[in-house]
C-alpha cells in the first residue's frame, strides 16, 4: 500500500473537515458554509462514504483529504503529505535516506540470491543428488556448456537444505524468507521453498540473481514454480536470458520471445542468442519497456493453438481487452489459455492486446506461427532451417489477426462479412497511427469486396455503439447495486447534460417522465427550470446532493464536442424509445382489462338469459378475475 492510500485509510474526512468547518448531518452526509468562499446557505458537503468533499455553490469543486489540507493551508501536495501523515502517525523518510536504506537490503538479497544459485549448480555438478537432474538435461540435449552458462542448479529433496547452507553463512531465517527461498508455517517454523527441483536463476539485464525459477523432477504439481514477489523480484518485470541476450538483440535488432526456459536454453545452445522467455504466462507492458531499451523488434513464437488455428479469434472477449497505460496489464499469451480456448471454454484476452502495445509502446510486434505441437526447442533442435524460416517471414500481427479472421469465416455471405467488421473493429480502434489504421482498413474492404466508405462507416458506427453500452461504473459501487437504484442510460445522460451546459438545446425534447428514477428526475427538473449555469444546488435533499456529486465525477468517455452531441441524442432517443414501450404496453393492460371486463360480464347475462340463477356468491366469483381492473 502507498503512503498516500495509507494515510487517506487512517484519517477519516468528516472528522479532518470539522476542525475547519461546522458541520451538520445531513442523511449518510454533512453538509456546512464552505470554506473557500463567502455563503449564508450551505452548499459544502462531505461524503464519507467516498471520503470525497464537494461545494456545490460559486466553488464547484471538490476532492478529497489531499486537495482540501492543499487548499485550505496553501500547501503544495509534499507539505500536505507531511502534516497528514504525521496526523496518521506515519514517520516519512526522507527520499536520500530511504533510498539508502532499500538499496543496503537489496544488496543483502541479490547477495543471498547469488549465494543460492552457486550451491544449486554445484549440487547439479558434482553430487550423486545431482544424477538425476543431469539425466534429464541429457535427455533434453542440454549440453555442458549450457548448463554453466547459465548456471542451473539443483535444490534436493530435502527440508532444509539451502535454509541450513545460508544460515551457516550468516544469513538470517527473515531474510530467506524476504528473498523468497523458505516458506513460513502457521506454527512460525520454516522451510525450503524449493525442494527435488531442476532450479533455473533469473537474473536481471545486468546479470544479478533476482530470482528462481524450478521445474520439479518428479510427477509432484505444479510442474514449474517461481519465486514469489520480493523486493527485487517481480515477475511482470523479468525475461529469462536477458542478461544473455541483450548483446545479440542489439546487433540483430530483433528479440523474439519464446515461452519457457527450456526454450531459451535450446534457442542459445544452436546460435539464435537473441531469445528471451515470459516466464510460461504473459507479456507484459514493463517487459516490453526492457525489450526498448535494444530494440523495437519484437517476434512472438506462439504455437498453433495460441496462434489462432482453433479459434482464438472467436469474440469480441478475445479481441477487445485494452490495456491500461498507467499499469502493468498482463498480456495473456500462454499455451494452456490458448489451449482452453481449443476446448471450447471461456476465451482469454490474446492479440489484441498486442495490437495496443504496437501502437501505445512504439513497438513493432511479429508473430511466428510454430506448425501443431512443436515448442520452439523441438523445432529447433529437429530442423534448425524451418525455425530460420518462421523467424523470416514473421507476419505482422495485424496482418496475422486479419488473415486469421477471415480464413474462419465464409465472407461470401453478408453474415459473414459482418462478423469479421464486428469482432476485428475493437483492434481497429487500437490503431493510434492514422496512416496505418488507412491501410488496414483499405486492406479489409478488399478481401471482403466492400467499398472503403461502407467499411469505414460500419466501424464508425461500431465504436460508437461500444462506447456508449458500456459507460465505465465508479470503483466504490457494484454495477449491481448502481443498477437497483437507478439506470445507466437515464445516468450518462444526466452527466453529458451537467457536465456540457453547451448540450442544453440538444435536450429540448426531453421531459421529467423520461426519468424512472426519483433521484434523476428531481436533478432534471431542477436543472430543465434554471437559467442559471450551474443551477443553483446548495438547497438539495442531502440524498439529491450525493446522487449530483456521483454524476458531476462520473467519467465520461466522448472526448470532443461532436462525440458527446452524438452520444447525448443517443441517450435522449433511447430514453423515448423506453417511455414509448412503456406507453405502448400500458394501453395493451387497458385493453386486456377491458376485454376480461367485457367477457365476464358476458358470461352473467348468459346465465340470466338462460334462466340460470346468478347468485351473489357465483357473481362474487367470478369478479374476483376483474379484482384491480376496474
Amino acid at each position: 500500500m502507498s503512503i498516500t492510500a495509507e494515510v487517506k485509510q487512517r484519517i477519516d474526512i468528516v472528522e479532518l473537515v470539522s476542525e475547519y468547518v461546522s458541520l451538520q448531518k445531513a442523511g449518510r452526509n454533512f453538509k456546512g458554509l464552505c470554506p473557500f468562499h463567502s455563503e449564508k446557505h450551505p452548499s459544502f458537503f462531505v461524503f464519507p462514504g467516498q471520503q470525497t468533499w464537494h461545494c456545490f455553490g460559486a466553488c464547484g469543486t471538490g476532492g478529497d483529504i489531499f486537495s482540501f489540507i492543499m487548499k485550505k493551508e496553501g500547501f503544495d501536495f509534499g507539505q500536505a503529505l507531511q502534516l497528514l501523515a504525521r496526523r496518521a502517525g506515519i514517520t516519512l523518510t526522507s527520499p536520500e535516506t530511504l533510498a539508502k536504506v532499500e538499496d543496503k537490503e537489496e544488496e543483502s538479497l541479490f547477495q543471498i540470491n547469488e549465494s543460492a544459485a552457486q550451491y544449486y549448480h554445484h549440487l547439479l555438478l558434482t553430487t550423486k543428488v545431482g544424477e538425476v537432474a543431469r539425466n534429464y538435461l541429457s535427455k533434453r540435449k542440454v549440453n555442458i556448456e549450457t548448463i554453466t552458462e547459465f548456471r542451473l542448479g539443483l535444490s534436493p529433496d530435502s527440508w532444509e537444505t539451502i535454509k541450513k547452507y545460508l544460515t551457516s553463512k550468516g544469513h538470517e531465517e527473515k531474510e530467506l524468507f524476504q528473498a523468497g527461498l523458505i516458506i513460513e508455517r502457521e506454527d512460525k517454523s520454516n522451510y525450503d521453498r524449493f525442494r527435488n527441483k531442476l532450479m533455473f536463476p533469473i537474473c536481471d539485464i545486468q546479470g544479478r540473481v533476482t530470482g528462481f525459477g524450478a521445474r520439479a523432477l518428479d510427477d509432484s504439481l505444479p510442474k514449474y514454480i517461481n519465486s514469489p514477489q520480493t523486493p527485487i523480484f517481480d515477475k511482470s518485470n523479468s525475461l529469462y536470458g536477458i542478461d544473455k541476450a541483450k548483446t545479440a538483440i542489439r546487433q540483430k535488432n530483433l528479440v523474439i520471445v519464446v515461452e519457457g526456459y527450456m526454450d531459451v536454453l535450446t534457442a542459445h545452445q544452436h546460435g539464435w542468442q537473441n531469445v528471451v522467455a515470459a516466464m510460461g504466462t504473459s507479456l507484459t507492458e514493463k517487459q516490453v519497456n526492457i525489450i526498448k531499451r535494444l530494440t523495437k523488434n519484437i517476434s512472438l513464437a506462439l504455437d498453433a493453438d495460441a496462434a489462432g488455428k482453433e479459434g482464438t479469434l472467436r469474440g469480441r472477449e478475445v479481441l477487445y481487452h485494452s490495456l491500461d497505460k498507467k499499469g502493468a496489464e498482463m498480456l495473456p499469451y500462454s499455451r494452456e489459455s490458448a489451449r482452453s480456448m481449443h476446448k471450447g471454454e471461456e476465451p482469454s484476452p490474446l492479440l489484441a492486446q498486442k495490437v495496443k502495445l504496437t501502437s501505445t509502446l512504439d513497438a513493432e510486434i511479429n508473430v511466428l506461427c510454430l506448425p501443431p505441437g512443436k515448442d520452439p526447442d523441438e523445432l529447433i533442435s529437429e530442423d534448425p532451417a524451418a525455425w530460420q524460416s518462421l523467424v523470416e517471414q514473421a507476419t505482422p500481427i495485424l496482418d496475422f489477426i486479419i488473415g486469421n479472421m477471415i480464413a474462419k469465416v465464409d465472407t461470401t455471405k453478408a453474415k459473414g462479412k459482418s462478423l469479421v467488421i464486428e469482432t476485428l473493429s475493437p483492434i481497429f480502434d487500437e490503431i493510434e497511427d492514422p496512416v496505418q489504421q488507412s491501410h488496414y482498413v483499405r486492406q479489409l474492404a478488399r478481401e471482403l469486396k466492400l467499398e472503403e466508405s461502407e467499411m469505414k462507416a460500419a466501424l464508425r458506427k461500431l465504436r460508437g455503439n461500444r462506447k456508449r453500452l458500456q459507460p465505465t461504473e465508479p470503483r466504490e459501487q457494484s454495477r449491481l447495486a448502481r443498477q437497483l437504484v437507478s439506470n445507466p442510460i437515464e445516468e450518462y445522460c444526466l452527466a453529458l447534460l451537467l457536465r456540457y451546459p453547451e448540450l442544453r438545446q440538444l435536450a429540448q425534447e426531453l421531459l421529467p417522465e423520461h426519468f424512472e428514477y426519483t433521484e434523476n428526475r428531481e436533478l432534471f427538473v431542477r436543472w430543465q427550470s434554471s437559467s442559471d449555469i450551474p443551477p443553483p444546488w446548495n438547497k438539495l435533499d442531502a440524498n439529491l446532493l450525493e446522487q449530483l456529486n456521483y454524476l458531476l465525477n462520473k467519467p465520461i468517455i466522448e472526448e470532443n464536442n461532436r462525440e458527446q452531441q452524438l452520444a447525448l441524442s443517443d441517450c435522449i432517443l433511447r430514453l423515448q424509445e423506453r417511455l414509448s414501450r412503456k406507453v405502448e404496453v400500458g394501453r395493451e393492460l387497458m385493453l386486456d382489462a377491458t376485454r376480461q371486463k367485457e367477457g365476464i360480464n358476458a358470461e352473467l347475462a348468459k346465465l340470466d338469459k338462460e334462466g340460470i340463477d346468478s347468485s351473489q356468491q357465483l357473481k362474487e366469483i367470478l369478479i374476483k378475475r376483474t379484482k384491480g381492473i376496474k
